[in-house]
């Protein structure tokens, strides 16, 4: 089937499948960007003083299920959390610095193995069924550390051998090998710091009566509802601005950001689709967009199936125009077309590699598959999440490989919760999301491809490889970030060579604001804080 066909096949699959892939009017980046320009914003009155009180309401674009630090695997969760908990240290707005927050300070021996933390006094937990608001201690950090790094579902800190009190106010952690990214790590929303008895006493239900020292307290938690969080007046950082934040899961960007239009919300985050242009032309709406530290892809099984067998895979990869993929999934200029497993505003990006990735060739992707011994194709599982995002691009997969290789992709969608563990278990065929995580190289390539990582949810498909496990241990041992990065692009070259999967897109941080929204800081991997010591976010009354 010639291109022309083929898209306009696509086109009405899609059609059929998802009324929200309808072809827009305008279809690029460039137009949207003009239109935006076209459209004139209204302005509010805004004080010089930060106005205090008052809710403030965000959606999330899925629905969190476990807000326990060591159970929660999506960002859905980790925008919750990390405004109840804080961790030992954290980056700066602009994700360019670690610095301190329950520690004061640290330093670090020679050979890499020992970090010692001075924890800051005075800081008080939250209020809550076990324990009446006392005092954090060395004790609390240390437990939280060793939990996590025995108990964590996503391993984020499997590099800690042990933690442990030192002194009145010090922690000492001791890893199992140098690891140059261990700081930054322990930024994650899975490494909070929580008291134990809230912890022991709740059990399997501490995630929804989560306690931390953060600058929000956990008023309430519905599943597939809301989280409602009050301020904590005796926040260490700052008495936050606001009384209250409440995070809405509103999986459809379209209802995000009517729920915007009439006031139910204040913050569409991570929206995508017709909604970001409908946002783009209001006028009384703001749109913050930038380049994100997202790499979405469809990674493939390596050890079971048809896709065990590299050819397959590489027939996979021939058979969808990632280009064309991505331009009918992301209509409004959402994302950019991908090629590496990387996104490339990490430090370890490689440009030079793009060049290895298959392009679009059917009738090679044909040939291939015959060489394989499915020259009649076969039947296969994608997993996605559902959002509208994944049911485009699974939609699209699907349609490719039936009209090009004459493979039967069954579309297999459910709620984060359930995808996970799907994700995770090695059983399927395939499956496709979005990983974002920080621009240290080590949270997606190790994460990913590390054979450490087989059984969680980032290696669910089993990527192992020798040569990658030692490059990876090479990029965590050196302490010197231009060492690092050189380890993690030849690490990166042999994964682009095995092709265990299609990257296909590079996703921006969209998020759609009221305009009496103040101080709101965007961030790439997109996280978002409230209160910090460099902004307390407020909104005009």
């Amino acid at each position: 089937m010639k291109k022309r066909s083929l898209a306009l096949f696509l086109a009405l699959t899609m059609a059929a499948s998802l009324t929200a892939c309808a072809a827009p009017k305008k279809n690029s980046a460039e137009s949207s960007a003009e239109a935006t320009e076209a459209v004139e914003k209204e302005t509010i009155a805004v004080p010089e003083e930060a106005t205090k009180g008052g809710t403030m309401t965000v959606s999330l674009s899925s629905s969190p299920r476990n807000l326990d630090p060591i159970l929660y695997t999506g960002s859905y969760e980790g925008q919750i959390i990390q405004s109840v908990c804080d961790r030992v240290v954290e980056y700066n707005k602009d994700l360019t610095e670690i610095v301190p927050s329950l520690a004061e300070s640290w330093t670090i021996s020679e050979d890499g193995l020992t970090y010692v933390f001075k924890i800051r006094q005075g800081v008080k937990f939250q209020k809550g069924q076990y324990q009446d608001g006392r005092e954090m201690t060395a004790e609390d950090v240390a437990y939280s550390l060793n939990r996590s790094a025995t108990e964590s579902a996503m391993n984020r800190l499997d590099m800690l051998a042990k933690a442990e009190v030192t002194g009145d106010w010090e922690v000492t952690c001791t890893l199992t090998g140098p690891n140059a990214s261990f700081l930054t790590a322990l930024t994650d929303a899975g490494n909070s710091v929580v008291p134990k008895e809230e912890v022991e006493g709740w059990g399997d239900e501490f995630g929804a009566h989560l306690v931390g020292t953060g600058p929000f307290a956990m008023e309430s938690f519905k599943l597939d509802q809301e989280a409602v969080l009050v301020k904590n007046a005796d926040y260490f950082v700052a008495e936050p601005n606001l009384d209250k934040l409440v995070f809405k899961p509103i999986t459809d960007s379209n209802q995000a950001v009517n729920a915007l239009k009439t006031g139910e919300i204040d913050i569409a985050s991570s929206i995508t689709g017709e909604s970001v242009e409908a946002a783009r032309q209001d006028p009384k709406l703001q749109v913050m967009e930038m380049p994100g530290l997202h790499v979405a892809y469809v990674y493939f099984n390596q050890v079971n199936g048809p896709t065990k067998d590299k050819k397959v895979r590489e027939a996979l990869i021939k058979a969808i125009n990632v280009e064309e993929m991505t331009a009918s999934i992301y209509q409004y200029g959402e994302a950019t077309p991908a090629k590496l497993a990387l996104p490339p505003n990490s430090w370890g990006y490689d440009a030079s590699l793009e060049s290895m990735v298959p392009d679009y060739d059917p009738e090679g992707a044909k040939a291939l598959l015959a060489e394989a011994g499915y020259p009649d194709g076969f039947t296969c599982d994608l997993y996605i999440s559902n959002t509208a995002l994944r049911e485009k691009m699974a939609t699209l997969v699907q349609a490719y490989l039936k009209t090009n290789l004459n493979v039967t992709v069954n579309i297999k969608k459910s709620e984060w919760g359930t995808f996970s563990e799907a994700a995770s278990s090695g059983t399927a065929d395939m499956y496709g999301m979005s990983w974002t995580w920080y621009p240290d190289p080590f949270f997606f390539l190790n994460k990913l491809f590390s054979s450490s990582e087989i059984g969680a949810l980032g290696n669910g498909q089993g990527f192992s490889n020798a040569e990658v496990d030692a490059l990876l241990d090479e990029g965590l041992k050196a302490t010197d970030q231009n060492e690092r990065a050189e380890a993690y692009k030849k690490a990166l070259k042999i994964i682009t060579e095995e092709l265990p999967g299609i990257f296909y897109a590079n996703e921006k941080v969209i998020h759609a604001v009221n305009p009496a929204v103040q101080e709101f800081n965007q961030r790439a991997d997109g996280q978002m804080f409230f209160v910090t010591p460099e902004f307390n976010v407020w909104k005009v009354q």
